[in-house]
């Protein structure tokens, strides 16, 4: 897991429109990607959603899969769920054994609600699984990773 030391870059302090404009999406669109699971926005009390700079890479990675690479948003879900997200933050055996993240492969560990394992007092946010996803290039690394592992 990631210090609680926020860096800058997690700082969330763009509003829904402002981000909206950013990347020429719709505020329809985030919300869609919230909704499907591909991103975790972080909520003021009010409910007013605010992202930040980690979470425009985040969009802009998603959005370069749907456009350029052609993927669906169900792809890109499969994808996510493919990181190896137990050896990333060293989940125990036993955990891994009642993880549905662990047991499952359609959606990412971030959006499971975790009970009784070492993610469930975890904000997911600030975890190095979710922060992974934010750069398309480290996804491949963490995915091709495991399978070097499995193959020693």
């Amino acid at each position: 897991m990631k210090s609680e030391n926020i860096q800058q870059s997690d700082v969330p302090y763009y509003s829904i429109g402002t981000l909206a404009r950013m990347l020429e999406v719709s505020v329809h669109t985030l919300r869609m990607y919230e909704r499907e699971k591909l991103i975790v926005t972080f909520k003021k009390e009010s409910g007013h959603r605010l992202y930040s700079d980690s979470d425009v890479e985040r969009i802009r990675c998603i959005r370069y899969a749907i456009n350029e690479e052609k993927l669906s948003i169900a792809g890109i879900r499969k994808i996510y769920s493919l990181i190896p997200c137990w050896q990333i933050i060293g989940c125990p055996e036993s955990d891994r054994n009642r993880c549905s993240a662990f047991k499952g492969h359609l959606q990412p560990c971030w959006s499971y609600n975790h009970k009784k394992n070492v993610c469930a007092k975890l904000d997911c946010r600030k975890c190095d699984v979710y922060n992974i996803s934010s750069d398309c290039g480290k996804i491949k690394s963490s995915i091709t990773g495991i399978g070097r592992t499995l193959i020693k």
